[in-house]
């Protein structure tokens, strides 16, 4: 007889694009269903969703921490199956450490960690898998090696590496909850490719980091194998220097003292 059994089930916040979609990907190649968060970039996540072999699209606006709380409820009272959320979704405006600007702050506080928390004890009091549950947090790498640039960001990325061990410590037996810490992966801000080429090699081993490389950590944590609480850094070794620019304008003053 056919397995009837539902498919394990994963939230992927601003899945529709750039990392957040290659975890989609990934999950689904390895037989999960998919729900694909976006915002706005609804084209994307439809057509991202409609090459997978069981995915959907739900839509909300993270800067809402009770419409994120209510995506969850919703999702866990449908969803037969639901192991893992992963938080990916994020805010990246520039502001410094010498000039924080008050409405990127609340934005980048709200969306990169106010909500992911809301959402991840909303996942773990109401999500339901006869197997462990799994709540991933993206982070950066900038937990260990900061710099004074994009302040709010980073803020807030601190702010949200700080909920693991304690939302690690609450919570029940069946669930964990897990970082990932990634360096620079993708075109950001206002880069181009080209600059990528050298930005994204500023690190002990002088390699780009591949999106491939976060969502296969991702994949790996949903297992529940690692002590919860932990975060993996994915970066090639970014996180052990010390850097006092981010790597976007560390590139370009190499390229402008040429």
């Amino acid at each position: 007889m056919p397995d009837t059994a539902p498919l394990p089930a994963v939230l992927v916040t601003g899945g529709g694009t750039r990392i957040g979609a290659e975890i989609v990907k990934r999950f689904a190649a390895a037989g999960w269903h998919v729900v694909i968060h976006y915002k706005s970039s609804d084209t994307e996540a439809r057509a991202l969703a409609q090459t997978l072999p069981s995915a959907e699209i739900i839509a909300c606006d993270l800067a809402d921490d009770i419409a994120a709380r209510q995506m969850v409820a919703d999702l866990a009272s449908r969803l037969p199956d639901w192991r893992c959320l992963v938080n990916s979704a994020s805010i990246f405006e520039y502001d410094d450490a010498t000039n924080l600007l008050p409405a990127t702050n609340r934005e980048a506080m709200q969306v990169n960690a106010l909500s992911p928390a809301v959402m991840a004890q909303a996942f773990i009091a109401s999500a339901r898998s006869a197997d462990v549950r799994s709540v991933i947090h993206i982070t950066d790498m900038k937990l260990e090696n900061p710099n004074p640039d994009f302040f709010s960001y980073t803020m807030s990325k601190h702010a949200l590496a700080a909920t693991i061990p304690m939302l690690a410590q609450a919570a029940p037996e069946d669930a964990r909850i897990y970082g990932i810490a990634p360096g620079a992966i993708l075109a950001s801000h206002d880069q181009s490719e080209e600059e990528t080429e050298v930005s994204h090699r500023l690190n002990l081993l002088q390699r780009k980091t591949g999106a491939d490389e976060i969502a296969e950590a991702a994949l790996f944590l949903a297992s529940g194998t690692l002590k919860s609480g932990s975060t993996l850094f994915i970066d090639s070794g970014q996180h052990l220097l010390s850097q006092d620019r981010d790597v976007i304008y560390l590139a370009r003053e190499k390229a402008a003292g040429q």
